[in-house]
């Protein structure tokens, strides 16, 4: 589809259930609660799926949007979902009635009856931006602080590798709005609890290098996260820590979710290694630069034996030993 096929369906129709992915980050959130708040404006009945795993970061956003209990919804839109095992786990009801999904992961599994995907793109919020630009021709300032947000999390404040001119244009253009950037951005970026900053500690103690250097793994075991008192809104992130040591190409951070083999793999790294094609050998996906995967019923030690199997292929070959 291109992007004015688009806009015209969501013209053509009404009712609209939006569903964001698993473990829910800003770009998702945000793309979201932009897309809810366009549709309304073009005078269309649309809410959000209400995702259980929303931290309190970026409730505000989407809240004011979750479906009432019983809402007859027509049709089904994702938005940053690249695949059905990444809805969100009370959404069981919903797997197979994705009429389109909107996305920028060029790991996207095509699960949708209709897909939008822009891999160029370094943030779903950035086509959300111009979808309600072909739909409405403008947004509101609230609309554009949830793009803000969408767009700055998902390029780490535009730090990432993934960040393009195109992203600071459709930046420029949101912020023009009176979306209250200084205190935003301190909200998103520069505030961090005191249990953020021990376990960092943690984290950053814990890292074990592998081939010669070039690959960083730390792991955080749910013990640490119940001994900070961290939550998931501490979290955002904390994938970047082994990836930001010099001479690293591959950082990986393993992590317990609600158990000890409830397991998640966040692997960050530069253009000399490909995220996106490491997670796939697992089932996840994600971006070049920025992947992820999932894991059950295995513990940490049988899950770094696993990645250090994977990883001698890439690197033995090249002449890195573990």
């Amino acid at each position: 589809m291109t992007l004015s096929e688009v806009s015209s369906w969501l013209r053509e129709h009404d009712d609209y259930l939006i569903i964001t992915h698993r473990r829910p980050d800003g770009d998702t959130l945000g793309s979201a609660a932009a897309l809810v708040r366009g549709l309304r404006a073009y005078g269309k009945n649309a809410y959000i799926f209400k995702n259980e795993e929303t931290t309190s970061k970026y409730l505000g956003f989407v809240s004011p949007f979750w479906a009432p209990d019983g809402f007859d919804f027509s049709h089904v839109v994702s938005v940053d979902v690249a695949s059905e095992g990444l809805f969100p786990r009370n959404s069981d009801n919903l797997l197979g009635r994705t009429d389109l999904a909107i996305d920028h992961h060029p790991s996207n599994t095509g699960y949708a009856r209709l897909t939008y995907a822009d891999g160029s793109k370094a943030a779903c919020g950035e086509i959300i931006y111009d979808l309600l630009i072909d739909l409405n021709g403008d947004i509101d300032d609230d609309t554009a602080a949830a793009l803000y947000t969408a767009i700055s999390t998902d390029t780490g404040c535009f730090a990432f590798g993934n960040t393009t001119q195109n992203t600071f244009r459709c930046a420029a253009l949101v912020a023009e709005k009176n979306i209250g950037l200084p205190e935003l951005n301190r909200i998103l970026f520069r505030t961090k609890s005191r249990g953020r900053l021990e376990l960092e500690g943690t984290v950053m103690a814990g890292i074990k290098y592998y081939y010669g250097g070039r690959v960083a793994i730390t792991t955080i075991p749910k013990a640490l996260m119940d001994r900070t008192g961290c939550t998931e809104d501490d979290m955002d992130d904390i994938a970047a820590i082994p990836g930001a040591v010099e001479g690293v190409w591959c950082g990986i951070t393993m992590r317990e979710l609600s158990s000890e083999t409830d397991l998640k793999i966040s692997v960050r790294s530069g253009s000399l290694f490909n995220s996106n094609e490491f997670c796939s050998k697992f089932g996840g996906g994600g971006h070049a630069m920025a992947s992820g995967a999932s894991f059950q019923g295995i513990t940490l030690d049988t899950l770094l034996g696993m990645l250090l199997e994977e990883l001698d292929k890439v690197f033995l070959p090249h002449g890195y030993s573990r």
